[in-house]
């Protein structure tokens, strides 16, 4: 099942989502439309429905943690509801800008593969990565902290030129272009 957006919303009450977390999630659902919009008018095939969902349910892990963990918390409460395998992938995969199996064991997550891959999760991760709590900001805002806080940043700069290059555009201007038109 990919849940709706009000199906979403209700499991975000049902396992304690702070507010907050609640509207940042919302934000980087606009942000993760706009961009699905954009492939999907140059003629990329993308599950826009399995996006929102992710985006929406991305950082339903936080209800238990505030730690790296939350997207495997995450992936862990909305697999038990039932949610669709690629939705799962999303939340699983969206924190930092991927992490490989040798990284999660040292950070005591389940030795997975937590790279974003599909445009769906690459979509989502980028999004929550132009967004800060319910702001969407420069992604060099993002670089920024990455390299303060030490995180990959060669992998964080690789996302965004990924998504250019399969865009044929910068995303950024389009994001901001398009949140601007929706206010």
């Amino acid at each position: 099942m990919i849940p709706s957006d009000a199906q979403a919303l209700e499991l975000h009450r049902k396992y304690g989502s702070k507010d907050v977390i609640v509207e940042h999630c919302k934000t980087v659902t606009k942000v993760a439309n706009v961009l699905a919009g954009e492939f999907q008018t140059k003629g990329v095939a993308v599950d826009a429905k399995a996006i929102t969902a992710g985006a929406l349910l991305h950082d339903i892990g936080r209800s238990r943690t505030q730690t790296v963990r939350h997207g495997v918390e995450g992936s862990e409460i909305i697999e038990h509801e039932g949610v669709d395998r690629k939705v799962v992938e999303i939340v699983r995969k969206h924190v930092g800008a991927g992490i490989s199996p040798e990284e999660a064991k040292l950070l005591g997550l389940p030795e997975l593969d937590y790279v974003p891959r599909t445009l769906e999760e690459r979509i989502v991760c980028f999004a929550d990565k132009m967004v800060d709590s319910s702001t969407v900001r420069q992604f060099e805002a993002e670089v920024q902290r990455f390299t303060v806080k030490k995180h990959d940043v060669v992998r964080l700069l690789a996302l965004k030129r990924g998504l250019q290059e399969e865009l044929g555009e910068d995303p950024e201007p389009l994001i901001f272009d398009k949140i601007k038109e929706s206010r």
